[in-house]
């Protein structure tokens, strides 16, 4: 039971950085739109859209990965 919630919590934590990563990414090609001023409202609106997106992807699994943590502190008790 240990090796398996150990897994999921690796998962989390790797999903967690994926998605910080890809709205780190986000961010930067808005920023690099913005000061481009060649932008379309339109572009800007998406990538703010996703960055929003993977911010509450990554909330989501951090909170996944702490419930997951308990789990697994609470069957070692």
């Amino acid at each position: 039971m240990n090796w398996f919630i150990t897994l999921v919590i690796i998962g989390l934590v790797i999903m967690v950085v994926v998605s910080l990563v890809r709205g780190i990414i986000a961010f930067l090609q808005t920023t690099k739109l913005d000061l481009e001023n060649k932008a379309d409202m339109e572009r800007m609106a998406q990538m703010q859209a996703r960055q929003n997106q993977m911010m509450f992807a990554r909330i989501k699994y951090q909170a996944l990965a702490i419930v997951a943590i308990v789990i697994l502190l609470a069957v070692n008790r």
